[in-house]
């Protein structure tokens, strides 16, 4: 079954392109396209999409927005939140509001492809140690309220101090096999621990793990653990 993906960006002409790699594509199949993000929650009531490209500048409700409200419903597409070269604060934004990953507007037709299929298949779709550069970069711009920060740091004692130690790991940048590799686990085992930090704490991908693991103050700017 094809993967069935909306594209959502005030540039025709862009979107005119990532439609003809996507039409070349056995496996994905292009099912709707919307110009801003109100004519894309429109669209989206009467179509069913697996992946959403999401530009994040548009006219009348720009990405951030409208992926929050995507989002909102835990049967939504997944979102890819596209950014320009210089990763700008939206692209944090769009993490925080329930995107699985980011991606720079030129990337690669290969590796449009290879994160659309990842994301469809459950899987983060940027590198952790890319979001934490983001991460880095933006987290001090957009903090979180203190009611906020305060029921997330609540949330990590629901974890058990290998899962943490895990989180921890997964916030730094490390892969799975790196974890496996620093823990003495094996990777199978690390996967298991990533799928229950994501189940207690109500996440949906690795991505949020970064985000929430900068929020509570686990992991600060420039990596470190506390």
């Amino acid at each position: 079954m094809s993967i069935r993906v909306m594209l959502v960006d005030d540039q025709v002409l862009l979107r005119t392109g990532f439609r003809m790699v996507l039409a070349a594509q056995p496996d994905m199949e292009v099912v709707a396209e919307a110009g801003d993000g109100v004519e894309a929650l429109e669209v989206l009531r009467a179509t069913d999409v697996d992946v959403v490209l999401m530009d994040v500048r548009m006219p009348k409700l720009d990405g951030v927005e409208t992926t929050r409200r995507i989002c909102a419903d835990p049967e939504a597409p997944k979102v890819l939140i596209l950014t320009t070269f210089d990763l700008d604060e939206y692209a944090f934004s769009g993490l925080k509001a329930g995107a699985s990953g980011f991606m720079l507007k030129d990337v690669p037709p290969g590796e449009l492809l290879a994160a659309i299929r990842s994301v469809h298949s459950g899987d983060a779709v940027v590198a952790p140690s890319t979001t934490r550069r983001l991460l880095n970069r933006f987290s001090a711009m957009l903090p979180s309220t203190g009611q906020d920060a305060r029921a997330a740091d609540s949330a990590l004692h629901r974890l058990t101090e290998r899962e943490r130690e895990v989180m921890l790991l997964v916030a730094q940048g490390l892969s799975n096999g790196e974890i496996a590799a620093r823990l003495v686990l094996s990777e199978a085992t690390v996967k298991t621990h990533v799928g229950r930090i994501l189940t207690k704490l109500g996440l949906r991908d690795r991505v949020q793990v970064v985000v929430l693991a900068y929020e509570t103050g686990l992991v600060r700017a420039g990596g470190g653990g506390r």
